[in-house]
């Protein structure tokens, strides 16, 4: 995910679900092609170092669960400041917990 607006209309029009360190915001139909996902790693995180460490760990994560998600949905992924401390492993249980009280909205 790219476009400001995608990530505004998931954030605003999508279910949310929590998950320890991350806060998953989800809308089924987004597009007609593959699953979009998209990272927000704020400066509540901690400085730039720290950001970007949070994003590649995210990142590597989510791409082990990218088939988790349905085809054409939209997935926006908060970290919040615990994240800063997280291992890998750490934030993939906390994906893991917040795509399973996603599924179970659905």
């Amino acid at each position: 995910m790219r476009r400001s607006t995608d990530f505004s209309s998931v954030v605003r029009d999508g279910i949310r679900a929590r998950g320890g360190r991350v806060v998953l915001h989800h809308r089924p139909s987004l597009t007609g092609g593959a699953a979009q996902v998209g990272l927000v790693v704020s400066k509540a995180v901690g400085g730039s170092v720290v950001r970007h460490q949070v994003s590649r760990r995210l990142r590597a994560q989510l791409a082990q669960r990218l088939d988790a998600l349905p085809a054409g949905s939209g997935t926006v992924v908060r970290a919040l400041p615990g994240a800063a401390d997280a291992s890998s492993g750490q934030l993939g249980e906390d994906l893991d917990r917040a795509l399973a009280r996603l599924v179970g909205h659905r």
